[in-house]
C-alpha cells in the first residue's frame, strides 16, 4: 500500500513538469549547420567516423561473444 503511495507521489511531479513543457516551433526545416557541413565537405568526414565507430563496436562484440562461447564450452 505505502509502495504504490510513494509511486504516485514521486510521478505525480514528473507529471505536473512534463505538461509545463511546450515545443519549440519549427522555423526552418533544414538545419545551417547540416548545410554548413555539406557545402564544406565535412559531412563526410562525420559520416565516415560514426561507421568507423559502430565498425568498431560490432566487432568487439563479435569478439567477445566468441570468448564467452569458448568458455562455455570448456566449462
Amino acid at each position: 500500500m505505502f509502495n504504490a503511495l510513494k509511486k504516485i507521489l514521486f510521478l505525480l511531479p514528473v507529471l505536473l513538469c512534463s505538461l509545463a513543457m511546450v515545443a519549440q516551433p519549427v522555423t526552418d526545416a533544414v538545419p545551417e549547420m547540416a548545410d554548413t557541413m555539406r557545402s564544406n565537405g565535412k559531412i563526410y568526414v562525420v559520416v565516415a567516423v560514426v561507421i568507423t565507430i559502430l565498425a568498431g563496436v560490432f566487432f568487439y562484440l563479435v569478439r567477445l561473444e566468441r570468448k564467452i562461447n569458448k568458455l562455455e564450452k570448456e566449462g
